[in-house]
């Protein structure tokens, strides 16, 4: 009779058999998985349900977020495969011609669009970012981000990076005291964004591929609406002018490390090394209770939703 084990359970999530069987010999023994072939081990690293240890060695992600890791590759690389058949079709453009009352207000030059009103910006901004596939500039001259406004860009910030766009943003220096607009930007950072921080001030604009720029009408009231525009020269322009302020920028500076005792220092060392409470509570010979009172506190520090993403989350910002 056949095992459960020797069916590709996860092969919808784009698991092959070999791999799944490396990943549920790791799960049943992590000291122990067996002989397989170096591919297997580079896929399942690659496919993010196996990490490798400061040892070393090889560590399966719990079930759960091994799955729910599965599944965000699986939507990313359809998203970018819908994607590109858009880009490629000119679906955009097409459905475009059936609109009778557009808001863009094209001047003698096609080239150049006024774009009036917030709600057509960001249609705008959603539109161009959307397509971009090499590189993607921004600037903010507010420094400051609020939950909302993040909500809103995240979506399209983590669409870009994911599909490979090199991201560089450009930020007032007022983002330095408001801790929301930091994590937001150390998220982006730590997914491969390039961000500096001006203490000069920044024209506000956007610009996809060294191809389309979108600047304000006025930049002291973004509200009224944008210019978009695609003509060689003035992109160029607007390029020049992002090169020269990202030139006189700071680096984001490094998050601080947190005031962390020796004994939750060890403790999240235990976490990425050990499986269980028991094995960690007596390798730094304290009680089961203090241990997992400190995990516990650590978990919401890092905001975690168990201990291994503690661990992995801790190492990422250079705790551990």
């Amino acid at each position: 009779m056949m095992s459960r084990h020797d069916t590709n359970e996860l092969a919808f999530l784009g698991v092959p058999l070999e791999e799944e069987q490396f990943y549920r010999a790791l799960l049943r023994d992590r000291d122990d998985a067996g002989e397989h072939q170096p591919a297997v081990v580079s896929r399942t690293l690659e496919l993010g349900i196996v990490v490798r240890t400061p040892a070393g060695g090889l560590r399966p992600l719990s079930p759960q977020r091994a799955v729910e890791r599965l599944i965000e590759h699986r939507v990313g690389q359809t998203q970018d495969d819908l994607q590109e058949t858009a880009r490629r079709t000119g679906l955009v453009d097409s459905l475009s011609t059936e609109t009778h009352a557009p808001r863009a207000t094209t001047y003698d030059n096609p080239a150049v669009r006024l774009i009036e009103g917030m709600e057509a910006v960001r249609a705008a901004i959603d539109e161009v970012t959307f397509f971009a596939h090499s590189e993607n500039l921004t600037t903010n001259p507010f420094g400051v981000l609020t939950a909302e406004s993040i909500e809103v860009s995240r979506p399209i910030d983590l669409r870009i990076l994911r599909r490979g766009v090199r991201m560089r943003t450009l930020m007032a220096s007022a983002c330095l005291q408001d801790e929301t607009t930091m994590a937001y930007l150390r998220e982006l950072a730590a997914r491969g964004a390039q961000i500096r921080v001006s203490t000069h001030p920044l024209d506000r604009m956007i610009i996809c591929d060294r191809a389309v720029a979108l600047t304000p009408i006025d930049p002291d009231n973004t509200a009224r609406g944008a210019l978009l525009t695609r003509e060689p020269g003035l992109v160029s322009t607007v390029v020049s002018l992002f090169e020269r302020m990202w030139a006189a920028a700071q680096e984001l500076p490094e998050e601080d490390l947190p005031s962390l005792t020796e004994t939750e220092r060890q403790i999240l060392k235990t976490l990425y090394l050990v499986d269980k409470d028991e094995t960690g509570a007596r390798q730094l010979n304290i009680a089961l209770r203090t241990y997992r009172k400190h995990v516990a506190r650590l978990m919401i520090r890092l905001d975690a939703d168990n201990r291994f993403q503690a661990a992995l989350h801790a190492r990422e910002r250079g705790w551990i």
